[in-house]
């Protein structure tokens, strides 16, 4: 948990910046003592696979906010080669936050950011990223509302 210093910045053990004020559930700060949403830990080390599952169970419960801590937290650690791609899916949960948000304009910002990061990716994605589905995504919805998009390549039917 962080405390805060005599400036009253919130410092986490180490030391670090960190704000201890609750969150909701669009990781919009409400006023300490306030009943929070509880956050998505950082500096997880994630393999590809389990942070595409969790940043979906976030996604389809309607917590994009928390689903960007998951994703920005593999684009820090991921290889070097696919770094852009786990950033662009992290503005895309942002661009995702912003939307439910009602910051259309915020929202409109971030997804053209994703959605630029994703097009290298499109014939080559890895890890089954779906990036090709994604992008389509984007381009239909504009600002996305309703049903989050689904991050992996859904499995062929016979």
């Amino acid at each position: 948990m962080s405390d805060a210093t005599p400036g009253g910045r919130d410092r986490d053990a180490a030391g670090r910046p960190r704000n201890a004020r609750p969150r909701d559930g669009l990781g919009r700060p409400l006023p300490y003592g306030a009943p929070a949403v509880e956050r998505a830990p950082e500096g997880i080390r994630r393999t590809a696979e389990e942070t595409l599952t969790e940043a979906q169970r976030l996604l389809d419960a309607g917590l994009p906010f928390h689903a960007h801590e998951v994703l920005e937290d593999r684009w820090k650690t991921a290889p070097a080669d696919e770094r852009p791609l786990w950033r662009a899916l992290a503005q895309l949960a942002v661009g995702l936050t912003h939307a439910a948000r009602g910051n259309g304009a915020g929202a409109a910002a971030l997804l053209e950011r994703a959605a630029r990061g994703l097009a290298p990716y499109e014939d080559h994605a890895p890890h089954d990223i779906d990036v090709a589905g994604l992008v389509r995504w984007l381009e239909e919805r504009g600002t996305p509302l309703g049903r989050p998009p689904a991050l992996r390549t859904p499995p062929s039917r016979p």
